[in-house]
């Protein structure tokens, strides 16, 4: 059984991007098909929550190998997408300077699959922070499922 949800998307319009892809190009290095954030919808600095967003196309670089014939995002880009989210908030809304570099993960859980027509949300909570690393749960949601949870850590370096 999934756990509770982060954020209550209910509770959100999801509709309202507060930072498209080129304000995440300013903060977050990853381009062109490593580019795995495509908006950051909502925050709250005080609870060290973000929302944000990938939506998966049949144009992702994957798409043609990962499984012919069923297209599904492998569970290595959906962990990628969780770190993007955290790295932005934590260099765009929290303030950390310098370049950040995805250093762990822990409790990872794959429940369903992400295909081509999806909406990927990313629930991201920053659960403690040191001057240089910070660790963080994710939990993605497409439609109403959650489709993967995991625990990250990412570092200045």
């Amino acid at each position: 059984m999934p756990p509770a949800r982060f954020i209550d998307l209910t509770a959100i319009d999801l509709t309202r991007v507060e930072f498209g892809r080129e304000e995440i190009a300013k903060v977050n290095p990853q381009s062109f098909e490593m580019c795995q954030l495509d908006g950051v919808i909502w925050h709250d600095l005080g609870k060290m929550l973000c929302l944000g967003y990938k939506d998966v196309t049949d144009h992702e670089f994957w798409h043609r190998g990962h499984i012919p014939g069923r297209p599904i995002m492998p569970g290595v880009i959906m962990v990628e997408a969780a770190a993007q989210v955290c790295s932005f908030f934590m260099k765009r809304i929290y303030g950390l300077e310098g370049f950040i570099g995805f250093s762990g993960i822990e409790d990872t859980r794959f429940r369903d699959t992400v295909v081509p027509g999806d909406r990927l949300y990313l629930l991201a909570h920053i659960n403690r922070v040191r001057s240089r690393q910070f660790w963080a749960q994710v939990q993605g949601v497409v439609g109403d499922k959650m489709v993967f949870e995991t625990a990250i850590s990412g570092m200045r370096v």
